[in-house]
């Protein structure tokens, strides 16, 4: 799903951008509610950039990424965490790219997520190129989701990729 978000442009820095665990939902520009394998995932679109709330009957996993005024945690490269019976992963990047090489990669991207059933993109007013854009995946018992937070003024893309699955128990 494709949609024109009707707010300011607020996150224009790459590094701007901070992440959180555990966050309460947010105010949200645009939705994608899914089931995955059980799961009930909450793909969600901020003027600030994302989130994504998992919920299973083990417990609900809030991951945000986003300016987030306050916060003293920045973009890690990599996250490894136990939730409950859960294990999170997160790994970040930062692409930098030329004035083509970027629009390109913004329209490819773009058209990816926009017919993807479990894809949600959202441009922001004054540039095409202003993305963020979400698609989230049920794997081998696992949920996955990729993030692309585009900041074309810059030429950087964010890049992102999360996992949540059930821990397994260590082989005797």
């Amino acid at each position: 799903m494709l949609t024109t978000l009707k707010t300011a442009y607020t996150d224009t820095q790459a590094a701007d951008l901070a992440w959180a665990l555990g966050r309460e939902p947010l105010p949200a520009l645009a939705v994608l509610d899914l089931e995955l394998g059980g799961s009930s995932l909450q793909l969600r679109l901020l003027g600030a950039s994302h989130q994504v709330i998992l919920e299973e009957e083990g417990g609900t996993c809030s991951e945000t990424v986003a300016c987030m005024p306050g916060s003293s945690t920045p973009l890690p490269l990599g996250v490894a965490k136990r939730l409950g019976e859960w294990e999170y992963e997160f790994a970040a990047r930062v692409e930098t790219l030329s004035r083509g090489q970027f629009a390109g990669r913004a329209q490819e991207l773009l058209a990816l997520v926009a017919d993807h059933p479990n894809g949600l993109a959202g441009t922001f007013p004054g540039s095409p190129h202003a993305f963020t854009a979400l698609l989230a995946q049920w794997h081998e018992g696992q949920v996955r989701w990729r993030t692309w937070h585009a900041y074309p003024q810059e030429g950087r893309l964010v890049v992102t990729r999360s996992r949540v699955g059930v821990r397994m128990p260590a082989a005797v």
